[in-house]
């Protein structure tokens, strides 16, 4: 959640600073922020909502020239979103860009209150701000050490002193921060869209690292203000890649990225038709001694967590169980170090998740993390890391991360059901071939957007509707309900199709919409059962399920057909579908796609 940047160079830096975070609006955000040099001050400028609000009030007022600063979109945690809660805080003296949490900020705002401090915001990162004016006696990088010795939590943080206005400074704690650098010019990002118009190359500040921006240079010092050298990283996608590329919105685009997305993150690990994750550390070995696996997770990736625990334990024959990463910590797990806890997260900084992956390793459990960010967090914690290779993820509502995650779930369940022999390496061979071919697949199922558009146009009104499926098809409906209510803001709930007559079917009413998924033929016949049951009592019924089959008036009142595969593999053929619906379903409402209300792409505070 929030965007940090800051630049120190000899461009404009108002201007860079508003590009930079243009690019990470895709994070969530309310408010929005610049602190800028000018004339050796310190001049501040912010507003309420979105970032065109700040562009218009910088203009009206003149804008801020210089060459050194910092800003930052903001998702509120403490206190309403408002211009005065709005980042940058601080005063004549220091000024900062904040992004975490502060626990103990309380104690320390009543402690300083004590000493004459006057508080506008109600924001924890004020706080931060004033201790770091209070600490300051002529040495910044004093009363950054000891105001980090007082502050818990997590934080990433970007800080400008008056007394040094050719400087930015910032320091890391479990929030993401990458510091980058150009030709005579230097920065400061949460993430690296930001940097990509004007370089590749960047560093990832380690937690308790503190990075000095300077005449276009940087260093890096631990709080003892030793030396610290880096190895710098070089990202493989440019500025177009996580441009729109004629699309309406991130989130189609991204949808008709994902045969690409599965091409490429398959097929470095297949060797001689058999899945390989040897470059992942994972040997067949390894597979072979786990007693059980965890799949830990939030949202989306818990969903491609819940696929892969369908697939795990039907081929390979070991007890998977999936957690919701909030709730992991809390149930105390009974995990043993002949364990596998497997972390799912697309930008790899995902606080839950990263919290259950500390706790994996307090107990001893292996660990592997399925990532999409080189170099984050959890790929860097956790024992062992498979990389998805979705490239940049834009759009809040995840598509193309959740479809690369599942393919690598399919992947590792395939080489572990070999590894402990309940998967022939012919089978073997055979599901990979046809995993290699869902890419082809799925191309076919995006020729099919007018059937989606129908579907959204049929919901549009709608206040609430009901998703079901048995098996495979049920943890997909469980995603495919997700995607519709967080863009779309309608009402939706999934349900296990057996489940619907222990209480559910209560809620059918007259023309309610209801989207089956049939996709898994030992169960077809029951889900059309089903669907009969909430269409009896007057539902609109929609049906995803295989192209050939054909179904009466008395089951669905429209299909959607998917091409075959073996039944392990439909949910991604079958997703797509509902990723199209709820897509056109949110466009149709007027609703912002990529940038659904109260959603942040990260979540990196709990």
């Amino acid at each position: 959640m929030c965007g940090i940047v800051g630049y120190v160079g000899k461009r404009d830096c108002s201007k860079v600073l508003i590009e930079s975070l243009s690019k990470l609006e895709y994070r969530g955000y309310d408010s929005a922020g610049i602190a800028v040099f000018e004339d050796g001050e310190i001049k501040t400028c912010k507003a309420r909502g979105e970032l065109a609000n700040l562009v218009s009030k910088l203009n009206n007022e003149g804008g801020i020239k210089g060459n050194c600063g910092i800003g930052h979109t903001r998702w509120a945690t403490h206190g309403e979103p408002s211009d005065i809660n709005s980042h940058p805080h601080g005063n004549a003296n220091v000024t900062i860009v904040h992004n975490g949490i502060i626990e103990n900020y309380k104690s320390i705002k009543t402690r300083l209150e004590g000493k004459g401090y006057v508080f506008q915001s109600q924001t924890d990162t004020e706080t931060v701000a004033k201790l770091l004016d209070y600490y300051y006696k002529g040495d910044p990088v004093e009363a950054i050490r000891k105001t980090e010795s007082k502050i818990e939590g997590s934080y990433a943080l970007g800080i400008i002193f008056r007394d040094f206005p050719d400087t930015v400074f910032a320091l890391r704690k479990d929030s993401p921060l990458i510091v980058a650098v150009g030709e005579d010019e230097a920065f400061i990002a949460s993430d690296v869209p930001a940097i990509l118009r004007y370089t590749k190359d960047y560093y990832l500040l380690e937690v308790g690292e503190l990075a000095t921006l300077k005449d276009g240079k940087v260093s890096f010092t631990n709080l003892d203000g030793e030396p610290i050298e880096k190895t710098m990283l070089t990202a493989n996608w440019d500025e177009e890649a996580a441009e729109k590329g004629g699309y309406e919105h991130y989130m189609l685009k991204e949808i008709h990225e994902q045969p690409t997305a599965i091409r490429t993150t398959i097929t470095p690990r297949i060797t001689d038709g058999m899945p390989n994750l040897e470059e992942c550390g994972i040997t067949e070995d390894m597979l072979r001694n786990y007693k059980n696996i965890f799949v830990v997770a939030c949202g989306t990736a818990m969903h491609a967590g819940l696929v892969g625990k369908y697939v795990i334990e039907k081929i390979g024959r070991i007890p998977v169980t999936v957690d919701v990463a909030s709730e992991f910590r809390y149930r105390h797990p009974i995990i043993t170090k002949e364990d596998l806890v497997v972390l799912v997260s697309q930008s790899g900084e995902t606080a839950d998740t990263k919290e259950a992956l500390r706790l994996a390793k307090k107990k001893g459990a292996a660990t592997l993390a399925i990532v999409n960010v080189k170099g984050s967090s959890i790929a860097r914690e956790a024992d062992h890391v498979i990389y998805t290779h979705a490239g940049p993820e834009i759009a809040v509502a995840s598509t193309k991360a959740y479809m690369v995650q599942l393919a690598v779930m399919y992947l590792f369940a395939f080489e572990l059901a070999h590894a402990k022999g309940t998967l022939s390496e012919e089978e073997c061979k055979r599901l990979t071939a046809e995993l290699c071919e869902i890419p082809k697949a799925i191309e076919s199922v995006l020729s099919q957007k007018d059937n989606c558009q129908y579907v959204a146009s049929q919901l549009v009104n709608s206040e609430n509707l009901l998703y079901i499926g048995r098996g495979l098809d049920y943890a997909l409906s469980m995603e495919g309900s997700l995607k519709l209510k967080e863009i779309s803001y309608i009402h939706s709930e999934s349900y296990a199709a057996g489940e619907l007559k222990h209480g559910t079917i209560s809620l059918v009413t007259e023309l309610m919409p209801v989207i089956a998924v049939a996709t898994q033929r030992e169960l077809f016949d029951k889900t059309v059962s089903n669907v009969k049951e909430v269409k009896a009592r007057g539902a609109k019924t929609y049906l995803v399920t295989h192209s050939y089959i054909r179904v009466d008036d008395d089951v669905a009142d429209y299909t959607i057909g998917v091409p075959t595969v073996d039944d392990l593999l439909m949910p991604m053929l079958a997703v797509v579908p509902l990723q199209l619906i709820a897509y056109y379903t949110s466009v149709l409402r007027g609703n912002n796609v990529d940038k659904p209300r109260n959603l942040a792409k990260s979540v990196t505070v709990e």
